[in-house]
């Protein structure tokens, strides 16, 4: 009778997974704070919501909790053929938290899904390395996760991810968009380039239609393709946490949108009462030069590039008229590109966002 099959036989490794615990430990307990009350390795994670410690900002009399999940599409294949692994959990991150803030809410916790056919500890320390990154950018905990193998369902040295966030946020200050009124001014903050959306597109025009490789140079951007395409994506929680605590009565901030797949024109609505539109004036900011490289590389028309990409602007927020400059000012303290990018107005058409 031979030799009997163990674990390791049928592809999975469970030194392995005990080897990348033991490496990313430190990086996921820099993300605690104490109202994480357990550590790595349980069944679940523990998470204090009900606190009173003086150390944190504000309790909740009414708490919601708000959940949001998502992935980081395409983006994941420029990675792969890159061989670079430690920034694109900032963008799973990143896709996640910003969908929580604008409602207004505090991000808590992430928890990250990772499959692959065959665990290598290097790639996916690098990985989970940036996810815990985006935690701490985000004022949130990475409270737990789960590392998947799955023998023969991928190609060799590839892997998926998938996170999840958790916030909360007074169910009183929660943003809805219905206060939005005509003459609320919207501010736009400066998107650190493509983020995580239209990857398939992009991917067609600089690969397919220019053949270019991921470490090819674009003279017309002076970088390569992989430093143009995998700058990670902006996380905006704490900046715009800290303009929403400067307004702790006043309804300043009436809505907020996280300019995703579908751009200005499919997002911006999402947010908008009935009877009001948005008129944006595109010349208010200045569209950074890969999108314009792209567009021309791939002889995309321009309604095309402005329902897709994110066209510089990564969130928008509708904040009164007698606040804006002030708002303004607080978001750029806090670090963020702020523009004037347009104003609400009444629908007179169809349309809920009008360029003038």
């Amino acid at each position: 009778m031979g030799k009997g099959l163990t674990y390791a036989d049928a592809g999975v490794s469970i030194d392995a997974g005990n080897e990348l615990v033991k490496r990313i430990a430190g990086l996921v307990r820099q993300t605690y704070d104490m109202r994480v009350i357990s550590g790595i390795g349980g069944f679940s994670g523990f998470f204090a919501l009900d606190y009173d410690n003086k150390l944190f900002k504000r309790s909740y009399r009414k708490p919601v909790l708000v959940a949001s999940t998502d992935g980081v599409g395409t983006k994941l294949e420029v990675a792969h053929a890159a061989g670079r692994h430690d920034t694109i959990g900032v963008d799973l991150v990143a896709m996640c938290v910003n969908d929580l803030v604008v409602c207004g809410a505090e991000p808590l916790f992430f928890l990250d899904y990772y499959v692959t056919d065959r665990l290598e500890v290097d790639t996916a320390a690098e990985v989970i390395g940036g996810i815990a990154e985006g935690c701490n950018q985000a004022g949130c905990a990475l409270l737990g996760g789960e590392t998947a193998e799955h023998p023969g369902t991928f190609p060799q040295g590839r892997y998926d991810l998938a996170g999840f966030a958790v916030g909360v946020v007074e169910k009183g200050r929660i943003i809805s968009g219905a206060g939005v009124r005509p003459g609320y001014v919207a501010l736009g903050l400066a998107s650190s380039g493509l983020h995580s959306n239209g990857f398939s597109l992009v991917r067609k025009i600089i690969f397919e239609r220019l053949g270019l490789g991921v470490h090819d140079r674009i003279d017309e951007l002076s970088m390569t393709v992989a430093d143009a395409l995998l700058a990670p994506t902006r996380i905006y929680a704490r900046a715009v946490r800290e303009a929403l605590s400067a307004y702790k009565v006043k309804r300043v901030i009436a809505a907020m949108a996280h300019i995703t797949g579908g751009g200005l024109i499919e997002n911006l609505p999402r947010v908008l009462p009935e009877g009001v539109c948005v008129e944006i004036t595109r010349e208010t900011w200045p569209v950074p030069p890969l999108f314009g490289f792209l567009q021309q590389a791939g002889e995309v028309e321009d309604s095309q590039m402005w329902q897709v990409f994110n066209m510089g602007i990564g969130m928008v927020l509708l904040v009164s008229p007698f606040y804006a400059e002030a708002a303004a000012q607080r978001l750029r303290k806090a670090g963020e590109t702020v523009y004037e990018i347009g104003r609400a107005a009444r629908q007179k058409d169809e349309r809920r966002v009008v360029f003038v």
